[in-house]
């Protein structure tokens, strides 16, 4: 449980974000649960397939399913009375 808080609780990583995304649907506790939980399965994989560890990003949930995330935004805009329109940026 104090692994699952302390990685909780760094920045731009992915067991951070997993904490804060259940932890906003279901409470604390059982986000607290589930990355607990998140770290031991990691830990049973490094164990077993002897690779070293790397981390997904805080990003990891938005690029999983960008369209998703983009179509919710802009509903909840709209919701706010906005009117939106979207524009690919230009890569770097």
């Amino acid at each position: 449980m104090e692994a699952a808080h302390g990685a909780a609780h760094t920045k731009n990583k992915y067991l951070s974000s997993q904490y804060h995304r259940i932890g906003a649907r279901r409470g604390k506790k059982k986000a607290q649960v589930a990355v607990g939980h998140s770290i031991l399965v990691i830990a049973y994989h490094l164990l077993t397939r002897k690779q070293p560890y790397s981390d997904l990003g805080a990003n990891y949930f938005d690029e999983r399913d960008r369209q998703a995330v983009t179509k919710r935004c802009v509903t909840r805009l709209q919701r706010l009375g906005f009117k939106v329109s979207l524009e690919k940026l230009l890569a770097a």
